[in-house]
């Protein structure tokens, strides 16, 4: 699939809204209600639209939430989802919360070698305020737990917030010294009517610098073919890797090869644009998949150059918030 001179190769799916955290960047200030239980579409819809999307050019999917592993029977869907032949990628963004030993070998003997797991922090105090959820150790034993049985690379998330962990942003950086993790600093992304404030937003540069200061210039990484946004650094003699997301600083519209698929069955070409198309209703209305692939194309004929947001204004904040769209 083509959007504008862009090869579209990527789907995230988001398979609920429902998070077992409670994180400040993510849900809205103000009390929001999930998505009724009807409206969230059921694997067995999930799968059809992402074979049909593999037939369109998907080779790689990512499983989001909402926290994934809260939804009922989400092994089994991952196990219908790995038997797709041509998918050649298939990783999962959780917040590592609720991974056991028992679940992680699970998803290791289904083909699932990479996981991104979400730690805004070291510090279990911190952690609680910034979740909401007093899971700190949990999350810890999971990222390691996942190193030891084999993933590879663990990704760690982190967006950094003014005044609340950017004191922590050399100690996390240091984990790449000793482990061969992906430790990935995200700009905060204003969605909905975020708890958190425009001045509290710290860009790439200012966090670059910071590590620089302590560990020396930061070396750049080759990318692969299957790497999403990240750009990719490394510390002189260091396992690991230090990666920025940098959708305000620096756009990377022009590289985005992704579409979305909401919990909520709608296609959303771009994270942080309005726009979406409900594929889900034309579905349970027998839609044929011919019908169901031209959904998808029109879509990505939607998928902007560029976002609306800036480091200047938030005055396009789009209207969802994140955990409606899926991380």
């Amino acid at each position: 699939m083509i959007a504008g001179n862009r090869p579209i190769n990527y789907l995230r799916i988001s398979v609920t809204d429902r998070c077992n955290f409670r994180c400040q960047y993510c849900v809205p200030a103000s009390p929001f209600a999930v998505i009724e239980h009807e409206k969230i579409a059921r694997y067995e819809e999930i799968l059809r639209i992402t074979k049909l999307a593999c037939e369109l050019g998907i080779t790689k999917v990512r499983i989001t939430g909402g926290e994934p592993f809260v939804r009922k029977d989400i092994f089994s869907f991952l196990e219908k989802l790995c038997a797709i032949e041509t998918l050649k990628d298939i990783s999962i963004t959780t917040n590592g919360a609720l991974l056991t030993r028992k679940k992680i070998k699970k998803l290791i003997s289904l083909g699932i070698k990479r996981l991104n797991i979400s730690l805004d922090t070291l510090d279990p105090v911190k952690f609680a305020r910034i979740t909401g959820r007093d899971r700190f150790q949990q999350v810890w034993e999971s990222i390691f737990t996942s190193h030891e049985l084999g993933i590879s690379p663990v990704k760690i998330n982190a967006v950094i917030l003014r005044g609340i962990n950017d004191d922590e942003i050399e100690d996390l950086t240091a984990l790449t010294l000793k482990y061969p993790f992906h430790i990935r600093f995200i700009e905060y992304m204003p969605m909905g009517n975020s708890a958190v404030e425009k001045q509290q937003q710290i860009l790439t540069g200012e966090i670059r610098e910071k590590i620089e200061s302590r560990f020396g210039k930061l070396v750049p990484v080759e990318r692969n073919f299957n790497d999403g946004p990240a750009k990719k650094f490394q510390i002189s003699g260091a396992r690991g890797i230090v990666g920025f997301i940098t959708p305000i600083s620096s756009h990377f519209c022009s590289e985005c090869n992704r579409l979305r698929l909401t919990s909520r069955g709608a296609l959303r070409p771009c994270l942080l644009n309005n726009y979406e198309k409900d594929i889900l209703n034309p579905l349970r209305n027998g839609a044929s998949d011919d019908e169901l692939k031209q959904i998808i194309l029109a879509t990505l004929k939607k998928k902007p150059s560029f976002h609306g947001l800036t480091d200047q204004s938030f005055k396009d904040i789009p209207i969802s918030h994140m955990t409606s769209i899926g991380g």
